[in-house]
């Protein structure tokens, strides 16, 4: 495996678990001001602030490790998402401070404020919507280059098919993701009422995830059919990932095995994740930025590959020691500590 190409994988890996662990967050928080709107948080508000309280501060670690490694690999990609994620960017990131500051003030200071509840479950949705751009964008025809300047073509983007249908593609799987795993952590709680909840939110939320996902192959057709015909040498990935999306539902439907349907959503996204990304090379940023082209130093790029595999070895230990503390604690599930 050439340094580029380890590189570019381990990185993928981190986003990835952002991915997974950011859609639990996300998707929570917005099942939590449902519940509330709905009056129903009386039954799934507790299970959900359980998860949320420990976790909710160390989501972003994956996030910052990918943006900055993204960086130090591949320097190319600062000179052109600076300008094509000024708006999009600033937007997550002022989301990100909203929902960040209302949760410690809903949770710490004025509980049960339904003003703030919104906010944490709005930017829920609204996060994931906005850092999708950074992978339409990455399919090119929304930047221009003239000279040494690069234009960014926000009116293409926001009439563009395809960045709809990933925007619509994120904010399906945050919910159908986070509900899988509030089904799984409902049931170790044997919280059978809340069970029941986040279970129909799952049931409800599959169908859309697997139309959301053909809708973003039909619209990357017509938007790069160079990478449209890359993902088909991948379709054993992306079959894969849609057995594992039928085993999770069925598994969810029967009211079996909920931490199995959770793994397999896990692999379900794992699948058409990597497919996603193999079949995007050579590419970062059609037709820009290319992993050959814009590596960095091979002296720099062994040391970040050294770094990074480093700071995954520590990350995921550290998540299971978490988990194993609080979120797997029997006591600490069923709302005993």
């Amino acid at each position: 495996m050439t340094l580029e190409l380890l590189g570019i994988t381990v990185l993928w890996t981190f986003l990835y678990g952002y991915l997974i662990v950011a859609s639990i967050d996300f998707g929570a928080g917005f099942f939590a001001f449902y519940g509330k709107w709905t009056g129903r948080d009386h039954l799934i508000n507790d299970l959900i602030s359980r998860y949320l309280s420990p976790v909710w501060e160390v989501t972003n670690v994956f996030f910052v490790f990918f943006f900055v490694g993204i960086v130090g690999f591949f320097p190319d990609t600062a000179y052109y998402y600076g300008t094509a994620l000024l708006i999009p960017g600033s937007i997550a990131i002022i989301l990100i401070a909203i929902r960040g500051s209302f949760y410690a003030f809903g949770n710490y200071g004025s509980k049960d404020n339904m003003f703030y509840l919104f906010l944490y479950g709005a930017t829920g949705l609204l996060i994931p919507a906005s850092l999708s751009t950074a992978l339409t964008i990455s399919e090119g025809g929304f930047l221009q280059v003239s000279g040494d300047k690069v234009v960014f073509l926000a009116g293409e983007l926001f009439t563009s098919p395809y960045s709809w249908s990933v925007v619509v593609l994120a904010i399906v799987s945050v919910l159908f993701i986070s509900a899988a795993f509030l089904t799984y952590y409902a049931n170790r709680a044997a919280d059978d009422q809340a069970v029941t909840i986040v279970r129909k939110f799952a049931l409800f939320w599959s169908p859309p995830t697997i139309l959301a996902s053909f809708l973003v192959f039909v619209s990357l057709r017509e938007h790069n059919p160079q990478h449209f015909q890359n993902a088909l040498n991948y379709w054993w990935m992306f079959g894969l990932s849609l057995l594992f999306f039928l085993i999770a539902s069925i598994l969810i439907y029967k009211k079996r095995n909920y931490g199995l349907a959770f793994i397999s959503v896990m692999l379900q996204f794992f699948f058409a994740f990597f497919g996603y990304g193999a079949s995007h090379l050579p590419y970062i940023l059609y037709p820009f930025i290319t992993i050959e082209g814009s590596v960095t130093n091979p002296i720099m790029g062994q040391a970040l590959v050294i770094v990074f595999i480093a700071g995954l070895l520590l990350l995921i230990p550290s998540l299971i020691l978490l988990m194993k503390l609080f979120l797997f604690d029997a006591d600490y599930v069923k709302g005993k500590k």
